[in-house]
């Protein structure tokens, strides 16, 4: 049941330490191997049980540390005696990470990562728990750490996972030889894109894949931030420097992906983690950085999960409320998984007395921005951000995450636009095609037969004042082929309730057009109508339609059962063009608009050739990229 809170703009210190011992007490309930393991029921992951179970030991740990940190009350429930005994006993059952150039023949490589959340947490609650551990214990659990520390794991965030394991050891006094955190992170320090944001790997042209997701809010800033704050002494300044600056800019640009009741942004992979997504809010804090957005926004998060049911009452599920959605889970999540929340609770180490907690009052809205004030662009992320009727809204024309040049990429990724009341369409392939078919905030060539095209790589980006614009070549199929002679060029021109995209679409012979909004789900079938406007409205009033312009000639709607992580009934309005391959491109224009059935006045749109104009903004799609 969903927890309650007396009257308050957000909840408090009391109530956030409230929350993380139930949380922590629940998960006691599913401990094995004398506190080892934590293990709730639920899909085994690809490493196994025992990779969970260590999962769900380390990542409820990054509760505990926090908790014991900043603690005003002693520890009433016994949480550090808890985790140091499961930590005496884990050295008998932890298994030990591989090199990935040694995965999958050798071993599995999680271990890595829950190395680094549990030194993390050490490093925040030392004299709690690492003091109180006997010396042969520390011995082996360094030894432990030191193996993880020493590992070559994968080009991206992973880089984090064995530098913070390096740097807590050197803070207590254990020789690291050989470790390559300081090169690690400046490797991914060098992946920097801007606004305080960060690619997931080497971005093009080194990389192939343009990953901008939440990983920057629950591990590459906190992770950094733990790093510099266990470096502090032997860091160069200026790199502590030019750190606190990216910070500063992250929480910035990050709190303004929360919509006014505390929903985050529905993006990217690995969703499950859920309140991880404060763990960028709470570095900054923590570092004295706009300390009331983090508080109110946190605050507001935690009451938008409580309401969804994930309160800590029960384990957390595989998904995004209190139920089960596997269809949207990675292959790497397994029950444990989804304690790395557990990073969402990293303000708990500010105590009651912290000008984090007692400054006042809080702040409802990110500094910069009120509800239903104008976009922001974010040039340096391909992301327009518009915030109206209490939801936030990104077109999308920057990250793809795709990992070759024939990856038709992720439907958490290749979108055109997310929101934070909206869920990408990711249902059974077999059975509503809702993963494969992705007819939702996304354009695709449909032949004779209705196969559908993907997006794919994000072949190049442009913005300017009011529009985002990038262009990719159609993909078929798993094995993301290049439909021959198409090329599809999309604008996004945007207010602060209104997306008008445009596409300039090059497609063969017998192929036509299907534009999609947003899939909106909810427990009841929502209500729709495909014409003269296709729009979808669910029973609590999100309304999700689409405007024709021009290029179309019909509206349509498709629903979805258990598709979406909303709820199990969706609908998602569609709009049908023809292309003419005698002319060799079309143009397809449409209003998008994600509201609560709100009244609203779309402006007039000139089109003169490939021109078009809507409001103050001009565009020419044939002039944007090189043909």
């Amino acid at each position: 049941m969903a927890q309650s809170y007396p009257d308050s703009p957000v909840p408090g210190r009391p109530e956030w330490q409230a929350a993380a011992d139930r949380w922590l007490l629940t998960a006691r309930n599913h401990a094995h191997r004398d506190g080892a393991l934590i293990l709730p029921p639920g899909r085994v992951s690809q490493s196994g049980p025992l990779s969970d179970g260590m999962e769900g030991f380390c990542r409820s740990f990054l509760i505990a540390a926090a908790r014991l940190a900043g603690a005003d009350d002693g520890d009433p429930h016994g949480h550090a005696e808890f985790y140091a005994d499961g930590l005496a006993a884990a050295m008998d059952v932890w298994p030990r990470a591989v090199s990935r150039t040694d995965w999958p023949d050798a071993g599995i490589t999680q271990p890595a990562v829950e190395a680094a959340n549990l030194a993390f947490g050490l490093a925040l609650c030392r004299q709690q728990v690492w003091d109180r551990l006997d010396e042969r214990t520390r011995e082996r659990l360094a030894d432990w750490l030191r193996h993880h520390a020493s590992l070559t794991v994968w080009d991206s965030n992973w880089l984090l996972f064995t530098a913070i394991p390096e740097a807590f050891l050197n803070s207590v006094g254990v020789d690291m030889p050989g470790g390559h955190g300081a090169e690690n992170v400046e490797r991914v320090e060098s992946w920097y894109l801007g606004d305080g944001w960060y690619n997931d790997g080497p971005p093009p042209p080194e990389g192939t894949g343009r990953n901008i997701d939440h990983y920057n809010a629950w591990v590459i800033q906190p992770f950094l931030w733990q790093w510099y704050r266990l470096r502090g002494a032997v860091e160069e300044g200026w790199r502590v420097e030019r750190f606190r600056e990216r910070l500063a800019a992250f929480a910035a640009t990050n709190a303004l992906l929360f919509a006014p009741d505390g929903a985050p942004l529905h993006l990217g992979r690995s969703l499950t983690y859920r309140h991880a997504v404060l763990g960028g809010l709470w570095a900054a804090a923590l570092e004295g950085l706009d300390r009331g957005v983090a508080r109110s926004i946190g605050g507001s998060t935690l009451r938008y999960f409580d309401r969804l049911g994930v309160d800590g009452s029960e384990p957390p599920s595989l998904g995004w409320s209190a139920a089960e959605f596997l269809p949207s889970v990675q292959v790497y999540s397994g029950p444990g998984s989804p304690y790395f929340a557990g990073m969402g609770f990293l303000g708990l180490v500010a105590p009651a007395t912290d000008p984090l907690w007692a400054e006042g009052p809080e702040r409802t809205e990110p500094s910069s921005q009120a509800s239903g004030s104008t976009p922001v662009i974010l040039r340096s992320l391909g992301w327009g951000i518009q915030r109206a009727d209490g939801i936030v809204r990104v077109v999308n024309h920057g990250s793809d995450h795709s990992l070759s040049p024939h990856d038709v990429g992720d439907p958490h990724y290749a979108k055109f636009a997310y929101s934070t009341h909206t869920a990408p369409g990711t249902g059974d392939a077999w059975s509503d095609r809702a993963w494969n078919d992705g007819p939702d905030s996304h354009v695709a060539l449909l032949d004779a037969w209705g196969r559908a095209t993907q997006r794919g790589p994000i072949l190049g980006t442009a913005s300017g004042d009011g529009f985002l614009a990038s262009w990719h070549r159609p993909r078929l199929g798993a094995t993301g082929t290049p439909l021959p002679g198409a090329r599809v060029v999309t604008v996004s021109m945007i207010d602060d309730r209104w997306e008008l995209r445009c596409h300039l679409v090059t497609a063969p012979a017998g192929w036509s057009v299907r534009e999609g909004g947003h899939m909106v789900a909810d427990s009841e079938p929502p209500h729709a109508e495909s014409e003269p406007v296709p729009w979808a409205r669910t029973i609590a009033g999100l309304r999700s339609s689409l405007t024709p312009v021009h290029g179309y000639t019909s509206g349509a709607i498709v629903r979805h059962t258990a598709a979406n992580a909303f709820g199990p009934h969706a609908a998602t309005p569609l709009l049908h063009g023809r292309t003419d391959h005698s002319v060799g491109t079309t143009l397809h224009l449409a209003f998008h608009t994600l509201d609560r059935a709100t009244a609203l006045t779309l402006p007039p749109v000139t089109v003169t050739g490939t021109r078009v104009r809507v409001a103050q903004t001009v565009v020419d799609l044939a002039g944007l990229f090189d043909s």
